[in-house]
């Protein structure tokens, strides 16, 4: 997510591969993914870290986009955790806030971009596969436990992922609390789709980056606006390691 890299500077005796130089990855081309796999030991495990993503309004099919999950599933990881850096549409929530995903609305997919279009190969995973508990509830209570262990405040809610890259109008803010999501986001809806096809457990973490207000008001440039991103990300690093660190060593 926007802002999150350094998480991956906590992995000990890291070996690093950059996007361009793996078969079939899209490079990634915003401020704030460094664009790399990164390998090695985080809470006394074996780790793969997806340090920056590819994004579906970069241009590139959501084939192409969930691809690096395709890879570390066939590499025989069966647990993803996946973040991101969202706008907040719960206005109990505020910057610098962790959100455990409890579920999501794939307002993309639903318009027919969906990462399982086009055929299936059921030795990757079913053409229908469920979303019921898409989020591990097992994971999702763990993580709860950590949080309360270290003192970390953690939200709960539901993620919408919307297209971008542009930022959302008052009115789609309004209408997207009616849907029923407390974040907004441009990623990761895709990736845990097709985790959840090849049959991994799933665990999702928002940071929100910014509170989204639903009323006209003087906001920065779109610029300004994404630097704010990446500081908010930035600044919840440390709790956000010392929860994914907790996470894993304890799964």
């Amino acid at each position: 997510g926007s802002g999150l890299a350094e998480l991956a500077d906590r992995v000990s005796d890291p070996v690093r591969m950059a996007y361009p130089h793996i078969p079939h990855f899209a490079p990634a081309t915003v401020e704030g993914h460094p664009g790399e796999l990164v390998i090695g030991e985080l809470a006394s495990k074996t780790v793969a870290v997806l340090s920056g993503r590819a994004h579906f309004y970069e241009g590139y099919p959501m084939q192409q986009v969930t691809f690096p999950v395709r890879v570390l599933r066939v590499l025989g990881v069966e647990t993803l955790i996946v973040t991101n850096a969202a706008g907040g549409l719960n206005p109990a929530f505020r910057a610098g806030d962790l959100m455990l995903i409890a579920d999501h609305i794939n307002f993309v997919g639903m318009a027919g971009f969906s990462p399982l279009r086009g055929p299936n190969d059921p030795a990757i995973g079913p053409r229908f596969p469920l979303m019921d508990n898409a989020y591990d509830p097992a994971l999702r209570q763990l993580a709860r436990t950590i949080a309360q262990r270290l003192g970390i405040g953690l939200q709960e809610g539901v993620y919408i992922m919307l297209a971008g890259p542009s930022f959302e109008s008052p009115a789609e803010v309004r209408f997207l609390r009616v849907l029923g999501a407390d974040a907004v986001g441009m990623s990761t809806v895709p990736e845990v789709i097709v985790a959840r096809h090849g049959g991994m457990r799933v665990l999702g973490i928002s940071v929100i980056s910014n509170v989204l207000t639903g009323t006209p008001v003087h906001m920065p440039g779109v610029t300004q606006l994404h630097d704010e991103v990446l500081a908010a990300g930035q600044a919840a690093i440390p709790r956000l390691a010392e929860l994914i660190a907790g996470v894993i060593r304890e799964m």
